[in-house]
């Protein structure tokens, strides 16, 4: 049974996958399949550890965010923290490309 948390988060992720270039389009939704789940889990505690050691070149905070959306697909806990950021995120990244742009000439 599908919680509604877990509900929203796919409803939001499938919107984020729509934005995505094919490629990556096709790689999210394989890794968001149940059967993805020995793959997701390990790579997403990997990228968290990554974002951990964020001075390490190569290696950034870029990762934890992913990592967390990783494991949200699997740990209920995590599902309602991620779809608010994911919402908040949408909605600045909106309001960035609405934003007028000054011309300089």
């Amino acid at each position: 049974m599908i919680n509604r948390d877990e509900e929203r988060l796919n409803r939001q992720l499938d919107r984020f996958e729509r934005e995505l270039p094919a490629p990556l389009s096709r790689s999210m939704r394989w890794l968001r399949e149940p059967s993805s789940r020995w793959i997701r889990v390990p790579a997403g505690i990997l990228l968290i550890v990554g974002g951990i050691f964020s001075i390490l070149p190569l290696l950034g905070l870029w990762m934890l965010p992913l990592g967390l959306l990783l494991l949200a697909q699997d740990l209920p806990f995590l599902r309602r923290p991620t779809r608010r950021a994911l919402l908040w995120m949408e909605r600045r990244w909106v309001r960035w490309k609405r934003r007028p742009r000054s011309t300089t000439g």
